[in-house]
C-alpha cells in the first residue's frame, strides 16, 4: 500500500496527537494514584502509631461510653428530683398570742409539708399554767379536723400561698 506525502503527514500528526493524548491520561492517572497512595498510608499502620481508623473507633468507643454515663446520671437526677418532691421540705411557722391574758408571742403553729401539700402542722398552745401540742395530718394543704387561721396561715406559707394574717394581744 502506497500514500503519498501529504496522507502519511496527516497520518503521522493523528498518531502524535493520540500518543500526547495518551501521555496526558496517563500522567494524570499517575497523579491520581500517588494521591489515593498517600490516603491510604495515613489509614495504615506505620511504626506503632495507630491508625486513623483505629482512632475513629476508639473516639466512638468513648462517646458512646459517655453517653451511657449521662444516661445514668440523668436516672439519678429523675430519681432524686421525684424524692424531693416525696421530701417534708415546706415548713413555715407562725407565732401568736393564743390568750388575751399573755403578751410574747410564746405560741405557735408549724407547718412541715412536702410539694403535694402533705405532712402536718404542729400547734403548740402558751398558756400560764400549762402548755399544750397538737399535731393535725394534712393531705393536699388541707385537714379532716378545722384548722385555726394560724394553722391555715402556716399551711398557706409552707405551699407558698402567701397570706398575711398579724394577731396580737
Amino acid at each position: 500500500m502506497n500514500l503519498d506525502a501529504q496522507t502519511a503527514t496527516i497520518v503521522a500528526l493523528i498518531g502524535v496527537v493520540v500518543g500526547v493524548i495518551g501521555v496526558a491520561i496517563g500522567t494524570i492517572a499517575l497523579a491520581k494514584l500517588s494521591r489515593l497512595r498517600h490516603s491510604y498510608s495515613l489509614l495504615q499502620v506505620a511504626e506503632g502509631r495507630e491508625t486513623y481508623i483505629d482512632v475513629l473507633a476508639r473516639t466512638l468507643e468513648r462517646f458512646n461510653e459517655i453517653q451511657d454515663e449521662m444516661l445514668a446520671q440523668e436516672y439519678s437526677i429523675n430519681q432524686l428530683k421525684s424524692g424531693l418532691r416525696d421530701s417534708l421540705n415546706h415548713i413555715a411557722v407562725v407565732r401568736y398570742d393564743a390568750l388575751d391574758n399573755l403578751s410574747g408571742r410564746y405560741s405557735f403553729s408549724a407547718a412541715i409539708v412536702d410539694d403535694y401539700g402533705d405532712g402536718l402542722i404542729v400547734t403548740t398552745i402558751h398558756g400560764r399554767s400549762d402548755t399544750r401540742s397538737y399535731l393535725k395530718e394534712i393531705t393536699a394543704g388541707k385537714s379532716d379536723i378545722d384548722l385555726s387561721p394560724e394553722e391555715s396561715e402556716a399551711i398557706s406559707t409552707a405551699l407558698g400561698r402567701t397570706k398575711t394574717m398579724e394577731k396580737s394581744a
